[in-house]
């Protein structure tokens, strides 16, 4: 098992939407919040799937900085 970082907002039109930013298009919507974080995990699943049959690297380095407001 491996964890990833995903960040949530809602469109317009109040659906989910769902992203994994350390892996390149890796996106996913639901209605609800609980939905959208159950679907970004097929689409994890299937973009590492992807990666790995084309021989890209599987995901790219995230990090998090400090930034005083």
């Amino acid at each position: 098992m491996r964890l990833f970082t995903v960040t949530l907002q809602r469109d317009e039109d109040g659906v989910w939407i769902v992203e994994c930013p350390a892996i390149p298009g890796c996106i996913s919507q639901g209605e609800t919040k609980w939905q959208a974080l159950e679907n970004i995990k097929d689409a994890i699943k299937l973009c590492l799937e992807v990666r790995a049959e084309r021989g890209l690297p599987l995901t790219i380095e995230v990090m998090q900085v400090e930034v005083t407001i």
